[in-house]
């Protein structure tokens, strides 16, 4: 995945909620607070609310790990239950045994229930029940609950229950009916979503638990995250996700404002937004009905993308706009750059249109053009494509990597494509030169930008190639094997320096290892001393004939065209 790339040990922004990726921001730190009294006082209820996403769990999960001696936690994930189920979830979570006849009896578990805190009490341990998700009780178990508070010594309670949940917790206890179970409640908080500035430090503080070492997300970038998700940590996680995965895709290091929205556009599925208030969208709309009169203007020097530069002006634009002075933005330092020459518009070809190519994709026909380009065959009926390849001498695998990896392992491969309806497409990629790939559909050659293509693939592909010594299986150091030899003569091949005592030697010493480690840092590889699939790959790219199919320089056909 992308962690590699940006020089991370782990994904930073899962939506698990890892306690170690616990940002304690103001709210959640008196939060968390509020959970820690009510493990450590007793009597009555705890009630913890916030929004979706909030941290709520996140805190749960902090708590359980602060757990002071002697205090026991009966934690209850679902509590979609009738109240007799709820009553035997609590003493299995305790360890209280009933027979099979005894959990049909409210009576019994309640009993065994008051025998067990008794005795708890007796030994001067505390019992807490944790409740998530409490805005699903039921009203029976609500009321269950209200009697579980009964259970108390004439000093303190035997029980303190803990009730997190949503804002609908909060609108379920104040109705009239349940007015008793309400004034029980001795601590109520609500977490609330964070501030802007809390969310830039949520951001840094995620980036730096997983390894990072430096800044990935521009300060703009991490402002748009807080805008378009409210400061929700959870849609900010997937938001962020997406957007690493979408520099990754288009190797870059740095996640910009732009890579921002299109990532929470995906990941919403609705067009992202700009921004802007209503009344600034006339005054941009004329802002860049300007700049496009500028930019076919006499005297204008084409740029690669002029609708870039028009986005990329956004921002000025607001500002200026609120004040009210558009001519500063003409004139300032974000004005377009005027030369003497003139865009000739027919001097750009048309974007092929994607989605019809697309349309007509067909798996099968991707398998046969790319085993066609190594002189393979594909039957729709001889069982799966990678076996097919084996049993031709090629070695099959499902990879994920970047236009990078694709160029350095310098392979034909099967891409898998997302459509925009969500369906996954099997396209072979035949070429890749100077920013075009060339698809290999059934009966020709379609060049499509790069670019265009990142919109379709997130970096899974299918590499076939044929290795050089029989096999690919991982060359590890203290094998003995014919490959070994194989991979240290590649090295010699490689690099003039190496002279190894014996060329043919089929052992895996550390000197082999560490000429590996210089291969593998010169190519970007994890230099773990291990010659994998990746490693081979590229050693057989390197030392390959010169009618071998590749990437990036191949003038070979598939099969049929």
């Amino acid at each position: 995945m992308y962690t590699s790339f940006f020089g991370l040990h782990e994904k930073p922004f899962t939506i698990t909620p890892d306690p170690r990726y616990l940002f304690m921001s103001e709210r959640h730190g008196e939060g968390l607070a509020h959970l820690v009294y009510g493990v450590t006082e007793g009597g009555g209820f705890i009630q913890l609310t916030g929004e979706v996403g909030t941290g709520k769990t996140t805190l749960v999960r902090t708590l359980l790990r602060q757990i002071p001696a002697g205090v026991d936690i009966a934690l209850i994930l679902n509590p979609q239950l009738s109240a007799r189920e709820f009553l035997a979830t609590i003493c299995e979570e305790l360890g209280i045994i009933a027979s099979p006849g005894d959990r049909h009896s409210t009576k019994v578990l309640t009993d065994a229930l008051n025998r067990h805190l008794l005795d708890a009490h007796s030994r001067g341990r505390r019992i807490i029940l944790l409740i998530d998700e409490a805005q699903n009780l039921s009203e029976e178990v609500l009321e269950q609950l209200r009697l579980l508070t009964n259970l108390e010594t004439a000093r303190q309670k035997l029980l303190q229950i803990i009730l997190i949940g949503q804002p609908e917790l909060r609108e379920r206890l104040a109705q009239k009916n349940l007015r008793q179970l309400a004034q029980r409640v001795t601590g109520r908080y609500h977490l609330e979503p964070l501030s802007r500035y809390e969310a830039v430090q949520y951001i840094d503080h995620r980036l730096r638990v997983a390894g990072a070492l430096v800044e990935i997300f521009e300060p703009a970038a991490k402002r748009e995250v807080f805008r378009l998700s409210a400061g929700i940590p959870r849609i900010m996680n997937v938001i962020c996700d997406r957007a690493l995965l979408g520099a990754y895709s288009r190797e870059s290091r740095v996640v910009s404002k732009r890579l921002v929205r299109k990532a929470a556009a995906e990941v919403s599925g609705c067009a992202a937004s700009s921004g802007l208030p209503p009344w600034l969208v006339p005054v941009v709309g004329l802002a860049g009905l300007v700049v496009a009169i500028l930019l076919f203007s006499p005297g204008y020097n084409g740029v690669e993308s002029p609708a870039d530069e028009v986005e990329d002006a956004i921002p000025a634009i607001e500002s200026v706009a609120m004040a009210g002075d558009i001519a500063t933005m003409m004139n300032g330092d974000d004005a377009v750059v005027m030369t003497d020459d003139i865009v000739e518009a027919d001097s750009v070809p048309p974007a092929p249109d994607i989605d019809q190519i697309l349309a007509g994709v067909d798996d099968a026909a991707a398998f046969r053009a790319l085993l066609g380009l190594w002189g393979a065959k594909f039957d729709l009926g001889a069982g799966s494509a990678c076996e097919q390849a084996r049993l031709q001498k090629l070695s099959c695998s499902y990879q994920k990597g970047t236009w990078t990896t694709l160029k350095q392992l310098d392979r034909p491969v099967i891409m898998t494509l997302t459509g925009k309806d969500g369906r996954s497409l099997l396209v072979a990629l035949a070429r890749l030169n100077d920013g075009v790939a060339e698809l290999a559909l059934e009966d020709a050659l379609v060049s499509v930008p790069s670019d265009t293509l990142s919109d379709y693939w997130f970096g899974h592909f299918i590499l076939i190639w044929r290795p050089a010594n029989g096999s690919d299986q991982p060359i590890e150091p203290g094998m003995q094997h014919r490959d070994v030899s194989w991979l240290r003569q590649s090295l010699v091949a490689l690099n003039d320096d190496y002279r190894p005592a014996d060329i043919n030697s089929t052992y895996f010493d550390d000197e082999l290892k560490n000429q590996l480690i210089v291969f593998q840092r010169q190519h970007r590889l994890e230099a773990d001393g291990v010659a994998g699939q990746k490693t081979q790959v590229i050693l057989n790219s390197l030392l390959a004939p010169h009618d071998t199919p590749r990437l990036t320089e191949s003038d070979i056909a598939p099969e049929g065209l």
